[in-house]
C-alpha cells in the first residue's frame, strides 16, 4: 500500500449528502471489470451522458471541468459512501487518481476500505468544506498533511483535523492490515511456542 504523508493538488467541490457506493461505481461494472479497469466508470451516472465514456460527458459536472480533471482531492457531503459494502468504490476513486475526499461524515464500511487501500478519508466540518470549496472553485491548490493534521488552503489559515493515530500511523507508513500483521510474527512465534508447550494437544504438527 502507498503510504499517504501529505496530498496536494485541486479540490473537487461534490457536495451533495449520501453518495452511495452504487452511485460511485455501478454494480454492472463490477460484474464485467477487474481491478484496473474501474476508474474511467467513477460516477458515471453524473459523468456522462448515458451507458459510460462513450456516450460523452456531460460539461457541467465538476470532474469533467477543466480545473478539476486531474483533481486529487474530492469535498463531499454528508454521509459519503454510504449503501453497500463493495470495496471497489474505493478502487474507483483510486483509479481515477483521486488520493483524499473529505467530507463531514463517512458511511462506515467505505471508510474503512478506504484506510486499507491508502485513500486518506478526513472528516471535517461542513461549513469548513464550503470555505475551502469557495476558495478552490477555480482549480486552486490545497495540501492535506496527515502527520500535521491539517489543510492548507490559500487565503485561510491552516485547518486542522482529527485522525485516530492507529489508522494514521498506519497510513503514514502505508500498511494495510496483513502488512500490520507481519509487524508482529516474532510476538505470535513466541507466543506460538509458549502456547505449543501448554497445550501439546491443540498442535497437528
Amino acid at each position: 500500500m502507498k503510504a499517504v504523508t501529505t496530498i496536494t493538488g485541486p479540490a473537487a467541490p461534490l457536495l451533495r449528502d449520501n453518495i452511495d457506493t452504487d452511485l460511485i461505481i455501478r454494480i454492472e461494472r463490477i460484474s464485467q471489470l477487474v481491478r484496473g479497469q474501474l476508474g474511467p466508470y467513477l460516477l458515471e451516472t453524473l459523468r456522462y451522458r448515458g451507458d459510460g465514456p462513450s456516450s460523452g460527458e456531460r460539461e457541467d459536472f465538476v470532474l469533467n471541468r477543466p480545473a478539476f480533471r486531474h483533481a486529487c482531492i474530492v469535498l463531499g457531503g454528508k454521509n459519503f459512501g454510504c449503501g453497500s459494502s463493495r470495496e471497489m468504490a474505493v478502487w474507483a476513486l483510486e483509479e481515477a487518481g483521486i488520493r483524499c475526499v473529505i467530507a463531514p461524515s463517512f458511511g462506515d464500511i467505505f471508510y474503512n476500505n478506504c484506510l486499507q487501500n491508502g485513500l486518506l478519508p478526513v472528516r471535517l466540518d461542513a461549513s469548513a468544506i464550503q470555505r475551502i470549496a469557495d476558495i478552490s472553485r477555480d482549480g486552486a491548490s490545497i495540501e492535506v498533511d496527515l502527520r500535521a493534521l491539517e489543510i492548507r488552503v490559500p487565503g485561510l489559515d491552516a485547518i486542522p483535523f482529527d485522525f485516530d493515530e492507529a489508522p494514521r500511523e498506519a497510513l503514514l507508513e502505508g500498511l494495510d492490515e496483513i502488512d500490520q500483521t507481519r509487524r508482529l510474527s516474532e510476538r505470535i512465534a513466541q507466543f506460538r511456542a509458549s502456547d505449543r508447550k501448554a497445550r501439546g494437544w491443540a498442535y497437528l504438527d
